[in-house]
C-alpha cells in the first residue's frame, strides 16, 4: 500500500503540481483548498501518513490546523510564502516536522518527505513501473510476481529511477542517494549499471539518456 498524503493548499497551480508529482511517485493523494473543509473532513477520516500544509488558507489558517493534525498523529510539513523567521519558529514550535518556503524544489521536498516518513515509521518503500515492483525495504524486485535477482548496486540505481520515474535525475544525484554526499568515485559507474539494467529488464527505450542532464525512467 502506498503512503497517503494530505495536501491542504489553496493555490490551485501549486496543489496540482504537488498532486501530479506525488502520484507519479506512487503516493496516494487527497487535497483540500480550504482550511475549514479540511478541518471538517479530518473528523471523518484522518488516516494519512503525512500532511503538506499551506499556512495562509481560507476558512481556517494553517497555524490553527496544525494542532488538529497533531491530535490525529499526522506529521506535517509546512509549505508557505510566510518565510520570515518568526512564522518559521511558530510553525516548528507548533509541531511541524519541517517548514519550507515557497517557491520550493519538488525533488528536495520529496527527499524531506521521505525523511519525515522514515522518522515516523510510516515510510513505504515500494515502487511500481508497469509490471515491475521494487520493494526497497526487503530488497526485492519482481516482474508480474516473479522475483528478478539483481546485484546490489544495480538494484540501488533502479530504486532511484523508479522512485523518480518520469523525472530526470543526474548521475551525481543517483550516486548521492545511494552513498550520500561523500561519494568521490567515478560517476561513470552509473552508466555501466544503467546499461546492465536496460539489457536485463528490457528497458532500453524506457530508461532514457537526457543529454547533459542524466537519466529518466519514462512511462510512455
Amino acid at each position: 500500500m502506498s503512503n497517503k498524503i494530505l495536501i491542504i493548499e489553496d493555490d490551485a497551480a501549486i496543489a496540482e503540481v504537488l498532486r501530479l508529482n506525488l502520484e507519479c511517485a506512487d503516493y496516494t493523494v487527497t487535497a483540500f483548498d480550504n482550511g475549514l473543509a479540511a478541518w471538517n473532513a479530518l473528523a471523518a477520516d484522518h488516516d494519512y501518513d503525512l500532511a503538506l500544509l499551506d499556512m495562509m488558507l481560507p476558512g481556517v489558517d494553517g497555524f490553527t490546523l496544525l494542532p488538529k493534525l497533531q491530535e490525529y498523529g499526522i506529521p506535517v510539513i509546512c509549505l508557505t510564502a510566510m518565510n520570515d523567521a518568526q512564522h518559521e519558529v511558530q510553525g516548528l514550535r507548533g509541531g511541524a516536522e519541517d517548514y519550507i518556503a515557497k517557491p520550493f524544489d519538488m525533488l528536495a521536498l520529496m527527499v524531506r518527505m521521505e525523511k519525515v516518513l522514515r522518522r515516523s515509521g510510516k515510510f513505504n518503500e515500494i515502487y511500481h513501473f508497469r509490471d515491475l515492483t521494487l520493494d526497497n525495504g526487503n530488497r526485492r524486485l519482481s516482474r508480474s510476481g516473479e522475483e528478478i535477482p539483481l546485484p546490489p548496486l544495480e538494484f540501488d540505481v533502479l530504486a532511484v529511477l523508479m522512485k523518480n520515474k518520469n523525472r530526470t535525475v543526474s548521475r551525481e544525484r543517483i550516486l548521492n542517494e545511494i552513498w550520500g554526499q561523500d561519494y568521490f568515485g567515478d560517476i561513470r559507474t552509473v552508466d555501466v549499471r544503467i546499461a546492465n539494467l536496460r539489457k536485463k529488464l528490457n528497458l532500453s527505450e524506457e530508461i532514457r539518456t537526457i543529454s547533459k542532464a542524466g537519466y529518466r525512467l519514462e512511462e510512455r
